[in-house]
């Protein structure tokens, strides 16, 4: 049975083909972003926010659209060692694929791109008193993802300022995800 496990876990992997022609960067389907995902990489300009113990350190479950056309995250991260879900909603702000959060503080939410079947990256500001934080977050279909997937979200955080020390994978990493 265990070998059964690991080789549909290997053909999950080795089948994420990267496409750049699935790639979406305006005009999204947000529908198509709607289901369950899992955390690869964060970033930040502030990185001890996104370090454990970090405020902003954060684990996706789920992304669901809601009725207003707004987007449900759910998540879990640690607080006082023990796994914590929370659920926040995102309201929508006209603009195709950006939104509006109130969570430890105002925070604006923007999809940078996504191929909806394998990854979406997010930026995210948040603003809590008087300071800003700007994050990015490489989001999986698979707890896991090829070099092609990182390599993607490694040139996004470069376009935003964020070098390689900002960057923290969070691959096999999440204390809540019981494989």
């Amino acid at each position: 049975m265990a070998l059964l496990l690991l080789s549909l876990g290997l053909s999950l992997v080795c089948a994420q083909d990267f496409n750049t022609q699935r790639i979406v960067q305006t005009n999204y389907d947000i529908s198509k972003v709607s289901g369950t995902w899992y955390s690869i990489s964060m970033a930040a300009d502030n990185r001890k926010r996104i370090e454990e113990g970090g405020d902003l350190r954060i684990f996706i479950k789920s992304i669901q659209v809601v009725e207003d056309g707004g987007l449900k995250l759910s998540f879990h991260f640690m607080l006082h060692a023990e796994c914590t879900d929370v659920a926040v909603v995102c309201s929508e702000t006209g603009k195709s694929g950006e939104y509006t959060i109130n969570y430890l503080g105002e925070n604006s939410l923007r999809i940078l791109e996504a191929d909806y079947q394998r990854y979406v990256i997010l930026h995210m500001r948040n603003f809590r008193n008087g300071t800003a934080t700007q994050v990015l977050a490489l989001y999986g279909r698979f707890p896991e993802l090829k070099y092609s997937f990182l390599d993607r979200f490694n040139k996004a955080c470069k376009s935003h300022g964020l070098g390689p020390e900002k960057i923290i994978p969070f691959s096999n990493q999440n204390p809540c995800y019981t494989r």
